[in-house]
């Protein structure tokens, strides 16, 4: 696609958690085909990220496809979809990531992995259900007590 020859469509700007953080959204209209029998929108997000504390910055450039018609979907709503999605990843992905440390399991044939991820899931969603933010703290509160988490899953 030739980008540069693509309006910019959305900017917005936001600064949290220590970061400066502007992303720029263009989308295309993508002619029909075999692949796509109904009009498309290609997308370009290119988010630009400044640490305030080191100054250092990065440029993160993300393309997507989405059967939404520009008339379905402009590009606010479309970045604001992305950013949904990413607060999934934040949520649940980064959780199994840091918390139960997934990344380093030694799991990795088989079903083995896929159930894994299952009952971290599990664990994540029980917690969150009963109003646990802090996943770890969760965990360690319902170690420390063996009937606790029966009672979270209301298994008695």
């Amino acid at each position: 696609m030739p980008w540069r020859d693509v309006p910019l469509l959305d900017k917005t700007r936001a600064t949290a958690h220590g970061r400066d953080e502007i992303r720029r959204v263009k989308t295309a209209t993508v002619a029909r085909g075999l692949d796509f029998p109904h009009a498309a929108q290609a997308v370009q997000i290119v988010r630009r990220r400044r640490t305030i504390t080191t100054d250092r910055v990065t440029l993160q450039r993300v393309y997507a496809v989405t059967d939404l018609a520009a008339h379905q979907a402009d590009a606010p709503e479309i970045a604001h979809h992305v950013r949904e999605h990413w607060g999934i990843e934040n949520k649940i992905h980064h959780v199994r990531d840091t918390t139960f440390t997934e990344d380093a399991s030694r799991m990795r044939t088989g079903t083995a992995p896929r159930a894994m991820a299952t009952l971290r899931n599990l664990a994540i969603g029980a917690l969150r259900l009963t109003g646990y933010d802090n996943i770890a703290a969760g965990l360690r509160k319902h170690s420390r007590d063996a009937t606790r988490p029966l009672t979270t899953l209301d298994i008695t």
